[in-house]
């Protein structure tokens, strides 16, 4: 037997597992897969294609669709440079600044929403600058559903990129900026290229955060058919008038999860 065999039988534990510990772990697993299979029990199987092509969720749809790749964009354009002056630039304040930023994974998104209309509303503190100014007006908005997705949806971004330029090998640009290389050439040919898994991985898992945003969005931009409304919105007011409507919208929704889910296996989940 080879010692690599021989290592990994060590690594197992002896014996049988505890069933302290298997029990409670099988109810935990059924709790998190269980409504996962009543959805799809549930489902409306015969009529879902009928479904899907209805105007209400084409809509919905649409505007998720494209809320949250524009959301996306605007977290790749702010957050991958935000991401390497963390990694990258000592200054007074740095751990307070990293605080900062990712405080939207854990503040309430509701909460989220209230901050937004408080300084992007029209009477907020650079809101009623933008309407007077320019006549810019983003709360109740497509522009303002857009918004409320960065919002939450950057951290993830950040984390991500920040986390691959810390573990990047400096010495690639060490040695470019001996060969005379700008700051910005070593960023563009070869930061970017090393971290770029980092930040695909990011960019989808804001994209995945975005398309699933529900309490920033309603209340920032409000929940109006074809200009507000998006999927997760569409779903909670299907659920009081049409409950089959809003399984078929949580499908859509869980499928993009699974999807997610398997562009990121070998990052975040691992293979066996």
């Amino acid at each position: 037997m080879s010692p690599r065999g021989r290592a990994r039988e060590g690594d197992r534990p002896p014996g049988r597992p505890p069933w302290v510990l298997v029990a409670p772990a099988l109810v935990g697993l059924a709790f998190l897969v269980l409504p996962l299979v009543g959805l799809l029990v549930r489902a409306p199987w015969s009529t879902l294609g009928t479904r899907l092509v209805q105007g209400q969720v084409l809509e919905a749809l649409r505007l998720s669709l494209l809320s949250a790749t524009l959301a996306t964009a605007l977290c790749v354009l702010f957050g991958v440079p935000l991401a390497w002056v963390l990694a990258r630039v000592p200054f007074p304040g740095a751990r307070l600044v990293r605080a900062l930023v990712t405080v939207p994974l854990v503040l309430p998104p509701v909460v989220g929403g209230v901050a937004l209309l408080l300084v992007l509303g029209r009477r907020g503190l650079v809101g009623g600058w933008l309407d007077d100014a320019f006549g810019l007006t983003f709360p109740f908005t497509t522009a303002g559903v857009v918004l409320a997705e960065t919002f939450v949806a950057m951290p993830f971004l950040v984390i991500s990129v920040e986390g691959a330029l810390r573990a990047a090998d400096l010495r690639y640009e060490e040695a470019a900026a001996t060969l005379g290389a700008t700051r910005w050439t070593i960023f563009r040919r070869v930061t970017l290229p090393l971290v770029a898994p980092g930040v695909a991985a990011g960019a989808i898992l804001c994209w995945a955060r975005a398309l699933g945003e529900f309490g920033a969005t309603i209340t920032f931009a409000g929940n109006f058919p074809g200009r507000t409304q998006t999927m997760p919105l569409a779903v909670y007011l299907a659920l009081e008038t049409d409950p089959q409507a809003a399984i078929v919208l949580s499908l859509v929704l869980l499928a993009v999860s699974v999807l997610v889910l398997a562009a990121l296996r070998d990052r975040w989940v691992g293979t066996s």
